[in-house]
């Protein structure tokens, strides 16, 4: 059996007021119109803070300033494991936009629970949030 492969992807954590951005993956999407953290895959040649500029970027035609690696979760999917690495990171732009996803929002912790997440972001959530 010969071992899956892994994905490394990065996710930005923004939060304002309380209020964290979240952001839902388009009907045409693998696990379509779930919800995660605004980031994506790590491309060959990338680092970490080159990605995640270049996905929020990509998704939301905002501009970001990476911070601190705040969660690391690995979770197997059927034909691939996702390394994801959550960095806690600040809005330069003010303007957002849904340009590659289907929708995004902000919303309180507490209101995670309304939300599909992907299951490698609500694995990281829950551990970010202490919950197990």
């Amino acid at each position: 059996m010969s071992t899956p492969r892994t994905i490394r992807v990065v996710a930005a954590v923004l939060e304002q007021g309380g209020k964290y951005l979240i952001t839902q993956r388009r009907a045409t999407a693998v696990l379509p119109l779930m919800w995660e953290f605004p980031g994506g895959r790590v491309e060959e040649g990338e680092t970490d803070v080159q990605a995640l500029k270049r996905e929020v970027k990509h998704r939301l035609g905002a501009d970001i300033e990476a911070g601190k690696l705040i969660s690391f979760v690995s979770h197997p999917y059927e034909h691939y494991v996702v390394d994801l690495f959550l960095y806690e990171c600040t809005l330069v732009s003010e303007k957002l936009e849904p340009r590659a996803v289907s929708a995004f929002k902000w919303v309180a912790s507490a209101e995670f629970d309304q939300y599909p997440f992907t299951p490698a972001d609500e694995a990281s959530m829950n551990k970010l949030l202490g919950v197990s």
